[in-house]
């Protein structure tokens, strides 16, 4: 049997760090299978899709490297299928016109809450006389399609994470609506359950790997490719994503669409092996990996069935192994947009010379993409702002003469390397009898504005490249 596996999001927001993880495992159960990983847009909902949703979904699967095998497949484009499908349904006897209003609806809960009983629909229109049925079409009255739901049905399946589960019929509801606003002669716009089913069938899927909030809906869907004469896929229904109180992670947590996780500084392949240890774990315990070597030992037998708690400390840790991992060229190429956004004047082609020897000094100490803008801010203005620390050390008796010395130095030499520079900073500390200490503290306030930042003679040089450096000194001189 070849495996083919579908993610099936919905275009009604950006693409959710939920949605995505279930992409994941998807993914990850496809390549490990040599199957086929579909990519189907479930955009039934016409007030709700929208297409900037469905490009973020499509664009954010890209940016994380779940590359898909066929689609995307819209559903808004394969309504005759589950029109025909419902027609066999109805034709088969198994499903049936409902004409309930919407108040008799209202007042049948009302009486079952007064009863403390269970929400259901009482299948009150599943054996209407074709008399009945004129009547309420001669009345106006619109109708739903409902499938019929035997409730002494117990409806098994031996899930992949969760092992068997069981559920009673008599506990789905009633008789399930599969389409609405339908007449005599007409089938409404289909409904989840029976749009997913049909393209399930049509799709040859042959498992399902989907949230643990899909399991009511899979006991539905099961009597559903029953009633159709389909073979009914293997489940797997994996834990969800919560947040620090145990609480399914939700908008209200802040952040958790993946655009969103891209803007804050996250880089992919970090984002996707965090979102891969959501819920799994590698058998030899690696805690970093790309998907492509997740997917070689990949299994559901090591998918936890309780929720994953959403840890920021352990993303921020796995997002900076892969900072400090990276190649100078490469890091500069995704740190590039968070600079321009912040307004620095940087030509990736023209200040390569200065550029990279940057990112190569500054990523040993980045956490996120965003942290290279206030790390390498004084390297992108002539004069720099001072801390107060950096203020006092430029003031303190005996540093003026130093800075003056490095000045002189810098003009009658020309220091161009490190080495040079080295140099430089021994000759002052020689001339004017100090301590080497007090020559690097200073110098460190005046050309960066603080007391603290990147090594200092790698920094220096390239504000030396930029013609920075000079101006700087002559400005710490100014405020003694």
């Amino acid at each position: 049997m070849t495996v083919r596996v579908r993610l099936a999001p919905s275009p009604t927001g950006s693409l959710h760090i939920g949605t995505a993880r279930t992409g994941v495992f998807n993914w990850l159960f496809a390549r490990h299978k040599g199957g086929t990983f579909i990519l189907r847009i479930e955009d039934t909902d016409e007030e709700r899709s929208k297409s900037e949703f469905t490009d973020n979904i499509l664009s954010g699967l890209r940016w994380l490297g779940m590359n898909w095998d066929e689609g995307p497949f819209f559903q808004s484009q394969r309504l005759d299928l589950y029109s025909q499908a419902i027609q066999t349904l109805l034709d088969k006897g198994l499903a049936y016109r409902a004409y309930d209003t919407p108040e008799e609806l209202e007042a049948m809960r009302e009486a079952q809450k007064a009863k403390n009983q269970a929400p259901r629909y009482d299948n009150r229109h599943r054996d209407l006389t074709p008399d009945q049925q004129v009547a309420f079409e001669a009345a106006g009255r619109p109708a739903v399609i409902r499938f019929k739901i035997d409730d002494s049905r117990t409806i098994t399946w031996n899930d992949m994470v969760r092992g068997p589960v069981t559920w009673q019929a008599s506990d789905l509801g009633g008789d399930m609506v599969v389409a609405r606003a339908s007449s005599s002669t007409t089938i409404g716009q289909p409904l989840y359950n029976l749009a997913v089913v049909v393209d399930d069938i049509d799709m040859a899927i042959t498992h399902v790997i989907r949230g643990e909030d899909h399991i009511a809906n899979t006991a539905k869907q099961i009597l559903l490719y029953e009633a159709l004469g389909a073979a009914v896929p293997a489940f797997a229904h994996t834990p969800l994503i919560l947040n620090q109180t145990g609480q399914k992670l939700s908008k209200r947590d802040g952040v958790t669409s993946i655009s969103d996780f891209q803007k804050m500084g996250f880089v992919a392949p970090a984002l996707a092996n965090y979102m891969t240890l959501l819920g799994w774990s590698a058998p030899d315990a690696a805690e970093q990996f790309t998907l492509e070597e997740a997917a070689k030992q990949f299994s559901f037998d090591r998918v936890n069935k309780a929720g994953a708690k959403f840890d920021w400390d352990k993303l921020d840790w796995l997002n900076s192994q892969y900072l400090h991992a990276m190649e100078p060229a490469a890091l500069l190429e995704l740190a590039l947009p968070y600079l321009q956004e912040a307004g620095y004047a940087v030509d990736a082609e023209a200040d390569h010379s200065w550029l990279l020897p940057m990112m190569a000094m500054l990523a040993p100490s980045l956490t996120r993409l965003t942290d290279v803008v206030e790390q390498s801010r004084f390297f992108f203005t002539e004069t720099v702002g001072f801390t107060d620390d950096a203020k006092a050390q430029v003031q303190l008796e005996g540093v003026p003469p130093v800075l003056e010395g490095v000045l002189s130095g810098l003009t009658a030499q020309s220091p161009a390397t490190i080495d040079d520079l080295k140099a430089l900073v021994n000759d002052v500390t020689k001339a004017q009898g100090v301590k080497k200490g007090l020559v690097m503290k200073s110098l460190r306030a005046a050309l960066m504005g603080a007391l603290q930042g990147p090594d200092l003679m790698e920094s220096w040089l390239i504000l030396r490249q930029r013609g920075f450096d000079i101006p700087r000194l002559k400005e710490a001189l100014a405020l003694s």
